[in-house]
């Protein structure tokens, strides 16, 4: 049978978004196969947490191996704890700041670190940090015998020169702004744990994430749809379906390690904003406005790594273009959270 992002010209509705996104490569499959254990998603209640803990679900059980999928959050949509439920995921309601709630946790020998904050990060500095580093510590030390992947991002790359075809891992670290700089200490507090109790950890540097209801695409779609002028200094970007970053993300525990193995996830285009508005201006029947110069450097990953060892990603950028354009256009669901992708200066 050819897989759903073959056959569909459109993802009808949010069931049919969610089943495409949580569903399991042949790859993670196997994975599960191989790598013993219950999971624990902490912080799973955000815009990719339920769907990773949904596929991790879904991978076990056509591995044929039981293990217990949990997932730990304030769950303030109750919806999407609901719904976790309902495809067989345990769902742990727990402050993850409280040390008590978070000794409470039952053991998990493999952990996804999912917390942290971005937007709200400018005014917020206080929470920031303790979100971005100290969480991470008492992670660290509640699970020191567990398999740690923890994501990270690629703002901690900073700008880099459209020529240079994006950061590579082991590039140096030049983050900007409040967000960027905590994400980087993020990055260092699980290093010294992994390396103090020989933790290991894998660090997942996604840039960006997209699906029909938030992202990068979505954000330019919705300014074209409506006919707001684009602004064109942050001129290019990275998108990657999320679903495919859902897959890298779970196949990256295996390679967790000490000190801490790093990958980016990232699609494999470097993808102009100019380019990009003006193919949605196509699929919308919209004209489409610029303000702006493009700058010569930008927010930029480099996914080769990861896609020589996980596969090239499935669903290809313009599928994903086209799929958000016919969303939009039907009015379909948005989680309202703009990604700020135009912001240059780091402030979120």
């Amino acid at each position: 049978m050819r897989s759903l992002q073959h056959t569909l010209d459109v993802i009808p509705d949010v069931p049919a978004l969610e089943e495409l996104l949580s569903r399991p490569s042949p790859a993670v499959v196997a994975m599960m196969r191989r790598l013993p254990g219950d999971i624990l998603f902490l912080g799973a209640g955000g815009k990719m947490g339920p769907t990773l803990a949904r596929m991790a679900r879904r991978a076990a059980d056509e591995a044929g191996e039981p293990r217990r999928i949990l997932a730990a959050s304030r769950f303030s949509d109750g919806a999407a704890e609901k719904a976790l439920q309902e495809h067989g995921v345990e769902t742990i309601r727990c402050d993850l700041l409280d040390p008590a709630q978070l000794a409470q946790l039952p053991d998990a020998p493999n952990v996804v670190h999912m917390t942290g904050m971005k937007f709200g990060a400018t005014g917020q500095e206080g929470l920031t940090w303790a979100m971005n580093t100290w969480l991470p510590g008492l992670v660290c030390q509640r699970f020191s015998t567990s398999r740690i992947a923890a994501f990270s991002t690629g703002n901690v790359y900073g700008l880099t020169p459209l020529v240079q075809g994006g950061s590579v891992e082991m590039d140096s670290l030049r983050p900007v702004g409040e967000y960027a700089i905590t994400a980087l200490g993020r990055e260092r507090i699980f290093t010294h744990f992994s390396v103090a109790a020989q933790t290991p950890v894998s660090l997942l540097r996604l840039n960006y994430a997209c699906e029909l209801r938030y992202g990068v695409l979505v954000d330019i779609a919705r300014m074209v749809y409506s006919c707001q002028p684009i602004p064109l200094g942050m001129g290019a970007f990275n998108a990657i379906w999320q679903g495919d970053a859902n897959a890298m993300s779970l196949l990256a525990l295996e390679h967790a390690a000490t000190p801490p193995w790093v990958i980016n996830i990232a699609g494999p285009e470097q993808v102009g904003l100019r380019a990009a508005a003006e193919r949605f201006g196509v699929l919308l029947g919209r004209p489409v406005q610029f303000e702006g110069e493009a700058g010569a450097d930008a927010l930029l990953s480099n996914g080769q790594k990861g896609h020589a060892l996980f596969g090239y990603p499935v669903v290809a950028l313009d599928t994903m273009m086209q799929w958000i354009a016919a969303w939009i256009a039907r009015g379909g669901e948005s989680l309202n959270k703009s990604t700020h992708f135009e912001n240059r200066k780091g402030d979120f």
